[in-house]
């Protein structure tokens, strides 16, 4: 027993190699000693093939009743960011319900959800950016990454909501507020 196991693996141990000797040489018939001949280099095989197109967007829901509700609370206009940056959002042309986020040179499909918090959310359909809307301020966010694209995007509005909360919260120009007793 013990010896067919020896002989069994001696042979195993022989034809392993002696494959790896054929797969080595490159040649066995007829000694050709010669290497083979270069190809010539010819301007169709230098090309280099031009990228499969990307399959189009896929085509996208129509929008809740929920949704175009959250549309009509989005900031439509020109946001001012930080950095002098600044990012567009306009209505999606072909698609009643979704925003296109323009910023740098990208545009990102939108698609609005209001949040329990009250803050606009703006989802990429892609998955890959996010604009988040508060009554403050806005700010683009790379999903994918984790970190943001922008940040402190005041649009008019926002602005003119920080404003009068600022006035509303000033102390008079005439005291601290505060009549002493009596008076």
């Amino acid at each position: 027993m013990k010896t067919s196991f020896a002989l069994s693996s001696t042979v195993a141990t022989a034809l392993l190699l002696a494959a790896g000797l054929v797969c080595a040489e490159p040649s066995v018939q007829g000694n050709n000693t010669k290497p083979a001949p270069a190809k010539a280099v010819t301007a169709k095989s230098t090309a280099k093939k031009a990228p499969a197109k990307p399959a189009g967007p896929a085509p996208l829901a129509d929008a809740s009743p929920e949704q175009l509700a959250a549309a009509e609370q989005a900031y439509m206009g020109h946001y001012d960011c930080e950095f002098k940056q600044s990012v567009e959002i306009t209505p999606n042309a072909k698609h009643p319900g979704y925003i296109d986020v323009a910023f740098l040179k990208q545009v990102f499909t939108m698609k609005p959800v209001l949040s329990s918090t009250g803050a606009l959310r703006l989802e990429d359909v892609t998955g890959r950016t996010l604009m988040v809307q508060i009554a403050n301020k806005s700010m683009l966010l790379d999903v994918n990454a984790g970190r943001r694209m922008v940040d402190e995007c005041v649009h008019p509005q926002q602005r003119a909501a920080m404003e009068a909360a600022r006035a509303a919260s000033a102390v008079p120009a005439g005291g601290l507020g505060i009549a002493p007793a009596g008076h």
